[in-house]
């Protein structure tokens, strides 16, 4: 199986926000942004394995700023890696303002998918080779990450958890 790059995974899904996806604020719901960049993710994990994929999770969501009705708002996805079966997509979003047009970062999040074949059933993926600085630096957390993840969930040991103990030794 051929070795990816995140590049070759990225997705940009452009859109305005309109007032029907906004809250009594003139902001943009949370679950639209969320529905956005679900959608934005699984084309990039397809892209990416090539397969059917799933949302296995939602790992991080950060809110950190509003985004006004009538705004631009770019989603990117890139895989940032692979594991087995699974994949981790990081999600950026970025507004615009109107009339500067001069992008900020708004909001970012972390989903897991999965690759299946017809019958719903987990396939291998393909590798990860991270190229820029900041792709290698969510390769390297993306491994943490799911160390966390299996560790809270009971599916390893702490002494399995070896990138997690690297941080405090």
């Amino acid at each position: 199986m051929q070795v990816k790059t995140p590049e070759q995974s990225k997705t940009i899904l452009t859109d305005m926000v309109l007032p029907g996806e906004t809250n009594p604020l003139n902001n943009l719901f949370g679950g639209e942004l969320l529905a956005r960049m679900d959608r934005a993710a699984s084309i990039a994990a397809r892209r990416h394995s090539r397969r059917i994929v799933v949302t296995a999770s939602v790992n991080h969501v950060a809110f950190t700023k509003a985004v006004p009705l009538g705004s631009v708002v770019t989603v990117e996805a890139k895989v940032s890696r692979a594991f087995k079966t699974s994949m981790e997509v990081f999600i950026d979003v970025w507004i615009e303002d109107r009339e500067s047009g001069e992008r900020t970062k708004a909001n970012e999040a972390i989903y897991t998918f999965v690759a299946v074949d017809d019958t719903g059933r987990p396939v291998a993926v393909p590798q990860v080779a991270p190229e820029s600085s900041i792709e290698k630096e969510r390769f390297a957390a993306a491994l943490r990450r799911k160390q966390l993840s299996l560790l809270l969930a009971g599916k390893i040991k702490p002494n399995d958890a070896t990138e997690l103990k690297a941080l405090f030794e």
